[in-house]
């Protein structure tokens, strides 16, 4: 039987990145367990690669801005390109409770350091993305140093720079349960491959997370969400340098990535299997729609139907991550429920996971807002839902 002194359940970005944070802590003997063949495979793969600091509460947006710090310094530390391009975030209103939502958030985005994000008018937003249709704008925010990542890039830095420190990563493996010892703590795990003993166990497994703290007896409050993304053909009359650009009213964003737009939309996933990744024709329709009467150019655009694809967010109630020990069990630690934000904030997760594990206690930044008994407390954190 192998053994490790932490085994992480999950080798995606979250995963990856507790485990380059704990080598470079000095522990080594840690274990990355990933059920996919190979990397990528899961939902870090399917993510668009968007990151913002404008968020509506503080320990969103805190997360963001250690993230973005830890993404500005990146290519030293990992020795790989994150691709961080920071052409900014758009968000517009179109109605004035919409933009008074905005300018609310942007308030507390200024207390927490964020001083960059500004508000935007109709004539701004005419100027910062020409392409929009502007007849029924009020107004927006903006942060310019918000912008874009690339997700495997992460994902491949941080693994790489884990195993150059000593850390396995083991792909192909499945978890089928855990050997408890007599005091309710985790004792082993029982995978396809073999017995692995731990010392602790980090539960990094995204939207399959509830499954994972099922088998060790736990129910924690995730639920995988589908998203899906439209893709064009490539097409040159948007700039690659285009801000992510965000319509409040009903979530309708696109972005430009290899000379392709991405349309996304976040609709009520039609289908009864809630871990189906499949693209629906009906929703491609309706986001094309959408597309071409808020960016007209987008009329000559054709998408490329075996292009577009479809990923699981991991979705906590209050839609903000649980970071820290499960309720219950001293040696199980969750990083879960990122809810739509996990690979822009990984960098920051890893690292304050980390500190938990090695320390009894985040030190780089106050999680108690992400604690994992806050539902069980009555104290989930409150924001509006396209922030």
């Amino acid at each position: 039987m192998s053994s490790a002194e932490v085994v992480i359940v999950g080798g995606g970005v979250i995963g990856a990145s507790v485990a380059y944070h704990l080598a470079a802590r000095g522990l080594k003997n840690v274990l990355v367990l990933e059920r996919g063949a190979q990397r990528g495979e899961g939902s870090t793969g399917r993510a668009t690669g968007g990151f913002r600091a404008q968020f509506a509460t503080p320990v969103n947006i805190r997360l963001s801005l250690l993230s973005r710090e830890k993404l500005l310094a990146f290519r030293d530390e990992t020795g790989v390109d994150p691709c961080f391009r920071q052409h900014g975030y758009l968000f517009i209103a179109r109605s004035t409770v919409e933009l008074d939502a905005l300018l609310s958030a942007q308030s507390v985005q200024h207390e927490c350091g964020l001083a960059e994000a500004r508000a935007v008018s109709a004539e701004d937003i005419k100027q910062l993305n020409p392409a929009v249709e502007s007849s029924e704008l009020v107004g927006g925010v903006f942060c310019p140093t918000d912008g874009f990542i690339r997700p495997l890039e992460i994902l491949r830095g941080y693994t790489e720079a884990a195993a150059r420190l000593g850390l396995r990563f083991e792909y192909g493996v499945a978890l089928e349960g855990f050997r408890m010892d007599s005091r309710g703590r985790i004792e082993s795990l029982r995978t396809n491959g073999g017995e692995v003993s731990a010392g602790s166990v980090v539960n990094a497994a995204g939207a399959w997370a509830a499954k994972v703290a099922r088998l060790a007896g736990i129910e924690i409050p995730i639920t995988p969400l589908r998203r899906q993304v439209a893709v064009t053909r490539p097409f040159d009359l948007l700039p690659k340098e285009m801000p992510m650009t965000i319509f409040v009213d009903d979530g309708f964003h696109l972005r430009v990535r290899d000379r392709s737009v991405l349309l996304l939309w976040p609709d009520e996933p039609k289908t009864e299997d809630p871990f189906d990744t499949s693209v629906e024709d009906a929703w491609v329709s309706e986001v094309v729609a959408k597309a071409r009467a808020r960016v007209p150019c987008l009329k000559g655009a054709e998408i490329d139907r075996d292009a577009c694809w479809a990923g699981l967010y991991e979705m906590s109630p209050d839609r903000h991550a649980l970071v820290g020990v499960a309720p219950g069990m001293e040696n199980f630690y969750l990083a879960n429920g990122s809810s739509g934000h996990g690979v822009m904030h990984s960098p920051a997760l890893g690292q304050l996971l980390a500190e938990i594990i090695l320390d009894g206690e985040a030190r780089s930044l106050d999680v108690r807002a992400l604690r994992p008994t806050r539902f069980a407390e009555g104290e989930p954190n409150a924001a509006p839902d396209f922030l």
